[in-house]
Protein backbone atom coordinates (compact mmCIF):
# COMPACT_ATOMS: atom_id res chain seq x y z
CA UNK A 1 0.00 0.00 0.00
CA UNK A 2 1.32 3.39 -1.19
CA UNK A 3 1.42 6.69 1.18
CA UNK A 4 -0.52 9.94 -0.65
CA UNK A 5 3.23 11.38 -0.71
CA UNK A 6 4.98 8.18 -2.62
CA UNK A 7 1.84 8.02 -5.05
CA UNK A 8 2.28 11.72 -6.44
CA UNK A 9 6.06 11.02 -6.48
CA UNK A 10 5.19 8.10 -8.58
CA UNK A 11 2.70 9.73 -11.40
CA UNK A 12 5.68 13.07 -11.54
CA UNK A 13 7.91 10.22 -12.92
CA UNK A 14 5.44 8.43 -15.29
CA UNK A 15 4.13 12.06 -16.64
CA UNK A 16 7.97 13.20 -16.94
CA UNK A 17 8.70 9.87 -19.18
CA UNK A 18 5.63 10.43 -21.11
CA UNK A 19 6.24 13.55 -21.97
CA UNK A 20 9.60 12.66 -22.53
CA UNK A 21 8.53 10.44 -25.58
CA UNK A 22 8.25 6.98 -23.36
CA UNK A 23 5.20 4.98 -23.21
CA UNK A 24 2.69 4.88 -20.14
CA UNK A 25 2.67 1.32 -20.10
CA UNK A 26 6.69 0.97 -20.10
CA UNK A 27 7.15 3.70 -17.71
CA UNK A 28 4.89 1.73 -14.81
CA UNK A 29 6.47 -1.47 -16.22
CA UNK A 30 9.95 -0.12 -14.90
CA UNK A 31 8.67 1.47 -11.54
CA UNK A 32 6.89 -2.26 -10.77
CA UNK A 33 3.54 -0.90 -11.18
CA UNK A 34 0.95 -1.55 -13.67
CA UNK A 35 -0.89 0.78 -16.38
CA UNK A 36 -3.94 0.32 -14.71
CA UNK A 37 -3.67 1.40 -11.28
CA UNK A 38 -0.74 4.86 -12.69
CA UNK A 39 -4.39 5.59 -14.90
CA UNK A 40 -6.82 5.20 -11.76
CA UNK A 41 -4.77 7.25 -9.50
CA UNK A 42 -4.30 9.97 -12.11
CA UNK A 43 -8.10 10.11 -12.56
CA UNK A 44 -9.32 10.65 -8.57
CA UNK A 45 -8.60 13.24 -6.60
CA UNK A 46 -5.72 14.87 -6.04
CA UNK A 47 -5.63 13.92 -1.42
CA UNK A 48 -7.15 10.63 -2.68
CA UNK A 49 -6.19 7.82 0.15
CA UNK A 50 -6.13 4.30 -1.41
CA UNK A 51 -9.52 3.17 -1.19
CA UNK A 52 -8.75 -0.68 0.49
CA UNK A 53 -9.59 -1.12 4.19
CA UNK A 54 -6.80 -2.78 6.28
CA UNK A 55 -9.72 -5.02 8.09
CA UNK A 56 -8.21 -7.67 10.73
CA UNK A 57 -10.51 -10.31 10.97
CA UNK A 58 -10.45 -11.80 14.19
CA UNK A 59 -12.43 -15.43 15.09
CA UNK A 60 -15.69 -15.31 16.97
CA UNK A 61 -14.59 -17.88 18.85
CA UNK A 62 -11.16 -16.48 20.00
CA UNK A 63 -10.25 -16.97 23.77
CA UNK A 64 -11.34 -13.92 26.43
CA UNK A 65 -8.81 -13.23 28.80
CA UNK A 66 -10.19 -14.36 31.20
CA UNK A 67 -10.31 -18.40 29.01
CA UNK A 68 -6.87 -17.90 28.29
CA UNK A 69 -6.26 -17.09 32.00
CA UNK A 70 -7.96 -20.24 33.24
CA UNK A 71 -6.26 -22.27 30.17
CA UNK A 72 -2.74 -21.44 31.92
CA UNK A 73 -3.89 -21.90 35.01
CA UNK A 74 -5.05 -25.89 34.40
CA UNK A 75 -2.09 -26.41 31.91
CA UNK A 76 0.24 -25.47 35.16
CA UNK A 77 -1.50 -26.90 37.83
CA UNK A 78 -0.54 -29.98 39.76
CA UNK A 79 -2.33 -32.06 38.38
CA UNK A 80 -1.43 -31.82 34.11
CA UNK A 81 1.89 -29.01 34.93
CA UNK A 82 3.60 -32.07 33.62
CA UNK A 83 1.68 -33.30 30.45
CA UNK A 84 1.78 -32.39 26.88
CA UNK A 85 -1.71 -30.69 25.23
CA UNK A 86 -2.22 -33.93 23.36
CA UNK A 87 -2.59 -35.66 27.24
CA UNK A 88 -4.26 -32.61 29.32
CA UNK A 89 -7.18 -32.48 26.64
CA UNK A 90 -8.29 -36.21 26.73
CA UNK A 91 -8.32 -36.24 30.63
CA UNK A 92 -10.15 -32.87 30.35
CA UNK A 93 -12.88 -34.64 28.17
CA UNK A 94 -12.81 -37.63 30.49
CA UNK A 95 -13.85 -34.97 33.47
CA UNK A 96 -16.44 -33.84 30.87
CA UNK A 97 -14.57 -30.52 30.91
CA UNK A 98 -13.73 -28.61 27.76
CA UNK A 99 -11.58 -25.55 27.56
CA UNK A 100 -10.08 -24.92 24.19
CA UNK A 101 -8.75 -27.76 21.75
CA UNK A 102 -5.11 -29.45 21.35
CA UNK A 103 -4.06 -27.04 19.09
CA UNK A 104 -4.93 -24.07 21.15
CA UNK A 105 -3.07 -25.58 24.02
CA UNK A 106 -0.40 -25.82 22.36
CA UNK A 107 -0.81 -22.41 20.55
CA UNK A 108 -1.06 -20.71 24.02
CA UNK A 109 1.88 -22.76 25.87
CA UNK A 110 4.14 -21.99 22.64
CA UNK A 111 3.43 -17.89 23.32
CA UNK A 112 4.11 -18.07 26.83
CA UNK A 113 7.42 -20.08 26.45
CA UNK A 114 6.24 -22.77 28.53
CA UNK A 115 6.09 -25.81 26.12
CA UNK A 116 9.48 -27.15 26.42
CA UNK A 117 10.33 -29.24 29.85
CA UNK A 118 6.88 -29.80 30.83
CA UNK A 119 7.94 -33.13 32.95
CA UNK A 120 9.98 -33.37 36.18
CA UNK A 121 13.21 -34.10 34.07
CA UNK A 122 16.51 -33.14 34.29
CA UNK A 123 17.48 -29.97 31.97
CA UNK A 124 19.56 -30.34 29.56
CA UNK A 125 23.30 -29.63 30.01
CA UNK A 126 24.86 -27.21 28.13
CA UNK A 127 27.75 -28.21 25.58
CA UNK A 128 31.04 -26.86 25.33
CA UNK A 129 33.10 -27.34 22.15
CA UNK A 130 35.50 -30.33 22.06
CA UNK A 131 39.02 -29.36 22.08
CA UNK A 132 40.85 -29.04 19.00
CA UNK A 133 43.24 -31.71 17.81
CA UNK A 134 45.63 -31.50 14.97
CA UNK A 135 48.70 -33.08 13.84
CA UNK A 136 51.52 -31.54 11.45
CA UNK A 137 53.54 -34.77 10.88
CA UNK A 138 52.70 -38.34 10.59
CA UNK A 139 52.32 -41.00 13.71
CA UNK A 140 51.09 -38.38 15.93
CA UNK A 141 47.01 -38.57 15.66
CA UNK A 142 45.08 -41.51 15.16
CA UNK A 143 41.47 -42.19 14.06
CA UNK A 144 39.75 -45.81 14.61
CA UNK A 145 36.58 -46.92 14.35
CA UNK A 146 34.56 -50.83 13.94
CA UNK A 147 32.66 -52.31 11.48
CA UNK A 148 31.07 -55.78 11.11
CA UNK A 149 32.70 -58.45 8.99
CA UNK A 150 30.47 -61.00 7.34
CA UNK A 151 31.38 -64.71 8.20
CA UNK A 152 30.10 -67.98 6.13
CA UNK A 153 27.70 -68.34 9.65
CA UNK A 154 24.38 -66.34 9.04
CA UNK A 155 23.79 -64.20 11.84
CA UNK A 156 28.21 -64.15 12.85
CA UNK A 157 29.96 -61.41 12.51
CA UNK A 158 33.75 -60.31 12.87
CA UNK A 159 34.95 -57.17 14.38
CA UNK A 160 37.11 -55.09 12.24
CA UNK A 161 39.36 -52.82 14.17
CA UNK A 162 40.85 -50.05 11.72
CA UNK A 163 43.76 -47.60 12.95
CA UNK A 164 43.80 -44.63 10.45
CA UNK A 165 47.12 -41.81 10.78
CA UNK A 166 45.02 -38.53 10.68
CA UNK A 167 48.06 -36.32 8.90
CA UNK A 168 48.77 -38.99 6.09
CA UNK A 169 45.57 -41.06 5.84
CA UNK A 170 47.48 -44.02 5.94
CA UNK A 171 46.29 -47.22 6.79
CA UNK A 172 47.98 -47.96 10.34
CA UNK A 173 46.45 -50.84 11.40
CA UNK A 174 43.58 -53.71 11.20
CA UNK A 175 42.78 -56.08 13.92
CA UNK A 176 40.06 -58.42 13.27
CA UNK A 177 38.61 -60.33 16.67
CA UNK A 178 35.01 -62.57 17.08
CA UNK A 179 33.78 -60.80 19.75
CA UNK A 180 34.16 -56.68 20.79
CA UNK A 181 35.42 -56.26 24.58
CA UNK A 182 37.12 -53.38 25.85
CA UNK A 183 40.15 -55.47 26.97
CA UNK A 184 41.23 -55.81 23.26
CA UNK A 185 40.81 -52.71 22.29
CA UNK A 186 43.00 -51.84 25.16
CA UNK A 187 45.35 -53.84 23.92
CA UNK A 188 45.47 -52.54 20.53
CA UNK A 189 45.16 -48.71 21.36
CA UNK A 190 48.33 -49.54 24.00
CA UNK A 191 50.28 -51.21 20.93
CA UNK A 192 53.12 -49.09 19.72
CA UNK A 193 52.18 -47.45 15.96
CA UNK A 194 53.94 -48.88 12.80
CA UNK A 195 56.29 -46.24 11.45
CA UNK A 196 56.10 -47.84 8.05
CA UNK A 197 53.40 -46.66 5.49
CA UNK A 198 52.10 -50.63 5.02
CA UNK A 199 49.03 -51.47 7.32
CA UNK A 200 49.69 -54.06 10.02
CA UNK A 201 47.09 -56.68 10.13
CA UNK A 202 46.09 -58.93 12.64
CA UNK A 203 43.66 -62.19 13.20
CA UNK A 204 42.69 -62.79 16.85
CA UNK A 205 40.29 -65.35 16.53
CA UNK A 206 38.89 -64.93 20.67
CA UNK A 207 35.99 -66.60 21.46
CA UNK A 208 33.22 -65.48 23.24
Amino acid sequence: MTTLEERKTLIGLVSEASAAGARQARACEMLGLSARTVQRWQGGEPDAVDGRSLRRHEPSHKLSAEERAELLAVANSAEFGHLPPSQIVPRLADQQRYIASESTFYRVLREEKQLAHRRSERPANPRSKPRAICADAPNQLYSWDITYLPTTVRGQYFYLYLFMDVFSHALRRSVKFFVQHLHLTTTIILRPPVDNGAAHSTRLWTAA
